[in-house]
């Protein structure tokens, strides 16, 4: 297979930059596509080409298959990278990408497609022993038989939707009285949301980790993993702190879930970079979750603790390179942190916010990271994810990554918009989270958004005492007026007469 010469980015914000990088640092051009809602996106400017693909909904731009792959042939474009989200899922533009004689830069559109079901994938890593949670193998179609699998299983029991994601069409059902409620709510949001009514029902783990391994495979059979992320800090079932490696697994369970993890990679034929998840029961027993045949959103954290850069090897990989690491030459060195910085107000449900960034000053140093897609000044678009950036720290060891985050959380500075930083500076002080004794109901259990008033109340207390007893020392002003703001600033206001 030839070398890529042009990538076209099918996507847009950080993750479009992040690409471009790194294909850059590799000599390949690069075309950005973006909507008219992203005229003014960094990604735009740092490509070497960009072309506006349609109106600011992503069904009529960054959803439109017709409309890239026109750019693809208008541009010359080698290779499509889908990146995450909008269609990195997509078997069907995968294949369509493959029809046109471009590479797409991921896995073929078989193993999407067998991976995009979750009950294809239980099927398909089944045939290697995978651990399975205690479940249906089928989508149900008889809701009475399906009643007596719940009784043998035993409540609560989670009813899924097979082809669902971000905790869509999922119901926890407590006791067999609300079973046909939960399952008329799951049926109907996962054809709502994912035009497919099939779900099934598995055991619920009340007390779950969240544990994913981090896979490569060439197109000559080569698997690897790159060990595992902690992902279990989220809301609504979503991420929203990762970390590498994690505090809760032993070095055996380590390799155990890493040799499961390429087996379900090769369950598939599977080739490009790609993330196997598990959850993990209090008695540390691990189980298959789901495959995600994409790079992840929280990359960077196995990045930096591997130095392996995964976007190149998914180039490499496209090109038709066998992998140039072994399993033995990779070891975990250090310790690294995400935070995912949402334009959301954690003390309101987390509830999505929109508005201008009008200050947007980043942190920086030592050890730190940050993937983002916005400037000061910008509007945060009401039609996207509202993740505006990805933190990211890295240090020797655990403890010295969450200070590092500490610190750069302590130095992000962004009004306009309500962000969770406060809710991420609250986990990492969070003697649950930094013990390791944490699971995926830590939102539920340890936040209440009245915490984050009483930290910001408290902060200011001690700014504005500080203050007061500067200025008493200094007896340099007086007439002082001083008042706290719901920043957690204290702003001063003073008379210019000298005593």
């Amino acid at each position: 297979m030839p070398a890529i010469k042009k990538i076209l980015v099918a996507n847009r914000g950080e993750i479009a930059l992040r690409i471009m990088r790194t294909a850059k640092e590799m000599n390949i051009a690069t075309v950005a596509v973006y909507s008219e809602a992203d005229r003014k996106s960094p990604h735009v400017r740092f490509a070497d080409e960009s072309v506006c693909i349609g109106p600011a909904p992503s069904s009529e731009s960054y959803l439109n298959i017709n409309n890239i792959l026109k750019v693809c042939k208008d541009l010359g474009v080698d290779a499509v990278h889908p990146g995450y989200g909008f269609l990195s899922e997509n078997a069907g533009f995968a294949k369509k990408v493959q029809e046109e004689g471009l590479i797409f830069i991921g896995p073929s559109a078989e193993a999407i497609e067998i991976m995009g079901s979750k009950l294809a994938a239980k099927q398909a890593a089944g045939k290697y022993n995978i651990p399975m949670v205690p479940g249906t193998a089928t989508a149900i179609s008889d809701r009475e038989e399906a009643k007596q699998i719940a009784l043998g299983i035993g409540y609560p029991i989670l009813i899924k939707a097979s082809a669902g994601g971000g905790g869509k069409g999922m119901r926890i059902v407590e006791t067999e009285t609300e079973f046909d409620e939960q399952m008329d709510r799951a049926v109907s949001e996962a054809l709502s949301s994912f035009n497919d009514g099939a779900v099934f029902i598995e055991k619920y783990i009340e007390s779950p980790k969240h544990i994913e391994i981090q896979i490569l495979g060439d197109q000559h059979g080569n698997i690897i993993h790159l060990f595992e992320r902690e992902c279990s800090v989220q809301r609504r079932h979503q991420k929203v702190i990762e970390e590498a490696p994690s505090i809760s697994i032993t070095p055996g369970i380590r390799e155990e879930m890493g040799r499961c993890a390429i087996d379900v990679a090769k369950s598939c034929g599977y080739y490009g970079a790609g993330t196997v998840e598990f959850i993990m029961d209090e008695k540390r027993n691990f189980y298959f979750l789901e495959m995600n045949t994409r790079l992840q959103v929280e990359h960077p954290v196995t990045e930096l603790i591997t130095g392996v850069d995964l976007v190149k090897q998914m180039i490499r990989i496209a090109e038709g390179h066998p992998l140039a690491l072994k399993q033995e030459e990779l070891a975990i060195n250090g310790h690294a942190i995400e935070v995912r910085v949402y334009a959301e107000d954690a003390a309101n449900n987390f509830l999505p916010d929109v508005g201008r960034l009008n200050t947007y000053v980043k942190p920086s140093g030592n050890g730190v990271r940050i993937d983002d897609g916005f400037e000061q000044g910008m509007e945060i678009p009401i039609y996207y994810d509202p993740m505006i950036a990805k933190l990211i720290t890295y240090g020797a060891d655990r403890e010295e990554a969450i200070q590092k985050m500490i610190r750069a959380i302590d130095e992000y500075q962004i009004t306009g918009v309500e962000t969770t930083l406060p809710f991420c500076r609250f986990v990492m002080k969070h003697p649950e989270f930094t013990s390791g004794n944490f699971d995926t109901n830590f939102v539920n259990i340890h936040f209440k958004p009245r915490m984050l008033n009483q930290e910001i109340d408290h902060e200011s207390a001690v700014l504005a005492a500080f203050i007061s007893a500067q200025l008493i020392k200094s007896d340099k002003w007086d007439n002082i007026n001083c008042k706290t703001v719901g920043t957690g600033a204290a702003v001063s206001k003073w008379k210019t007469r000298r005593v």
